[in-house]
């Protein structure tokens, strides 16, 4: 038995259950495919159930507002994914005549589809023989072969990708592709491999020459930066004030208080008080502070400080976002807001100087 049979042997006794696996529809996989890039899966799960409860299919997602999506995705994320996946759906819906393509090359043509999803989607879906190539894989086969290349090279995904092209051709291609990334998550793990315990271990490079903690190889990430943000939560009369972030920045199309970086040369408050007038046209008095929350981002850190600030002149405009809107506290569940936002809206709800302030009104 080859290690290829071994491998999809194992996959077939071992495999963990997930929603998407029972019925392996390609709205279903797309779904499932798009919400695991960069998040594992018990994260994934009931986002996936609440997603499709919410978009039961592909017509549902391309109809609805992209504020609806981005709700719907609050708290996964790595908000392009949404905003892409809203987009090629509208594209399927308008241009395909509802159809999701079938081939790896023709789903990479639709936003937010590169090489991995397609080849996830193409092969679980629709059984093209098409390989995997994410981290998991990585791991195992630069392990199983021996790679010593650093994997963060485009060259030694390439290169694994076409070594892996006949191996698939001859084996189901959605057991194959879903056996290599089980196996990276359950099995061949970055440290402490249960290597014992791995259908492949017999015919395994880092195994038999014990270079499991070598292999792979992965270069440095350069250091992440921290940023000191402050924000103000503006309130005017019994409202307070939330802005749409820009379609073209990080974190687009979602809401959140008005504020920034803070310049080495001033205070939290004063920082508040130019990033308010600034974005907003509003002068500010900026109050006490009533939260403080810690939030890492892929390439960098933030600690953002949370003031409660009073109109004193000015009429709001949304000058750095695409909308503003002056709300009840009761709402903010409305709208999608970032993760480190969702923390401070947490503490604005439960704190006793906010219910003083509503108590004033």
């Amino acid at each position: 038995m080859t290690w290829a049979h071994r491998l999809v042997q194992w996959f077939g006794e071992n495999q963990r259950v997930m929603p998407w696996r029972s019925d392996p529809q390609p709205y279903y996989v797309w779904v499932s495919e798009v919400m695991l890039q960069q998040t594992q899966v018990d994260t994934v799960i009931p986002y996936f159930q609440r997603f499709l409860t919410r978009f039961p299919t592909l017509k549902s997602l391309a109809d609805a507002d992209q504020q609806e999506v981005l709700k719907a995705w609050e708290g996964l994320g790595y908000y392009s994914r949404a905003r892409n996946f809203h987009k090629a759906a509208k594209h399927v819906v308008e241009k395909l005549n509802g159809v999701i393509p079938g081939t790896y090359e023709e789903l990479q043509t639709l936003p937010g589809i590169g090489p991995y999803c397609g080849a996830a989607i193409c092969s679980i879906a629709f059984g093209a023989p098409v390989p995997v190539v994410d981290g998991n894989v990585l791991r195992v086969f630069a392990r199983f072969w021996g790679i010593t290349d650093d994997i963060r090279l485009p060259k030694v995904r390439i290169a694994m990708f076409d070594r892996l092209m006949p191996v698939i051709a001859e084996h189901p291609p959605s057991m194959f592709n879903q056996a290599m990334m089980e196996l990276g998550a359950l099995i061949c793990k970055s440290s402490q491999p249960l290597c014992q315990k791995c259908p492949l271990n017999t015919n395994c490079y880092a195994y038999l020459n014990n270079e499991t903690k070598t292999l792979p190889y992965k270069s440095s990430k350069p250091a992440v930066p921290h940023y000191e943000i402050a924000v103000g939560v503006i309130w005017q009369n019994d409202k307070l004030l939330i802005a749409r972030r820009k379609e073209d920045q990080m974190l687009g199309g979602l809401w959140e208080f008005p504020g920034g970086k803070r310049r080495e040369d001033e205070t939290f408050s004063e920082a508040v008080f130019r990033e308010v007038l600034e974005e907003t046209g509003l002068t500010v008095a900026v109050g006490e502070l009533f939260a403080t929350v810690r939030h890492a981002y892929t390439h960098f850190k933030i600690t953002m400080y949370a003031y409660h600030c009073q109109v004193i002149s000015g009429e709001a405009a949304a000058n750095c976002s695409d909308e503003i809107q002056w709300i009840s506290p009761s709402e903010l569940e409305k709208y999608p807001f970032p993760k480190a936002n969702k923390h401070v809206i947490d503490q604005l709800l439960n704190g006793a100087l906010c219910q003083q302030l509503l108590e004033l009104r």
